[in-house]
């Protein structure tokens, strides 16, 4: 065994590490981790009493079953981002609409806090796209933004042959080098 492997050498706790942060890096983690906080204080609120020195004030409300319907929705939903990672468009959508709704029905939205982490959570679910193997993002998935009128980059690298293809031309050289004017016209 070479000094430079470690596989045996690991502790295990590095090793939970490691599968945890690939776990984690293969769905919208923090979609779901967003919107199940969010559905927390939107579920709790209504059936909490705070005591006041001797005072009891009790936040339910007559739609405290509405309020629980809403929260245990999402953290299923935030669940379902998690572990069935395919429909998180549609998870992400409903959180949103569920968050929306729970303004007006849970207690203003579980006091704002549940409300901003489902629509946090909503939105990084929408938002998010798988890497492919290598961990660059999905096809149809631009890495970097460019400025307008600034062309890709070609190395030898990246096409593996002795010439880099040529730059393709961008639209204002297109429209310059007819006088601006369409080919029909």
């Amino acid at each position: 065994m070479s000094p430079e492997s470690t596989g045996q050498n690991e502790h295990h706790l590095t090793v939970y590490r490691r599968g945890f942060r690939t776990w984690r890096g293969n769905r919208p983690f923090w979609a779901g981790l967003f919107t199940i906080l969010g559905g927390l204080p939107i579920a709790y609120f209504p059936y909490a009493n705070m005591h006041l020195g001797n005072m009891t004030i009790a936040m339910s409300t007559t739609a405290g079953a509405g309020s629980l319907i809403i929260g245990v929705l999402l953290v299923t939903l935030g669940l379902t981002m998690w572990f069935h990672s395919i429909v998180r468009v549609f998870a992400g959508v409903a959180a949103i609409l569920l968050a929306l709704i729970s303004i007006p029905v849970a207690n203003i939205g579980g006091f704002i806090v549940g409300f901003v982490l489902s629509l946090l959570g909503g939105a990084l679910s929408i938002s998010w796209a798988p890497a492919d193997a290598k961990g660059a993002p999905a096809p149809g998935v631009q890495e970097e933004p460019r400025l307008l009128g600034e062309a890709p980059e070609y190395t030898q690298e990246s096409y593996g042959t002795a010439e880099a293809p040529r730059k393709p031309m961008l639209f204002e050289a297109a429209a310059e080098a007819d006088g601006g004017r369409h080919r029909a016209g």
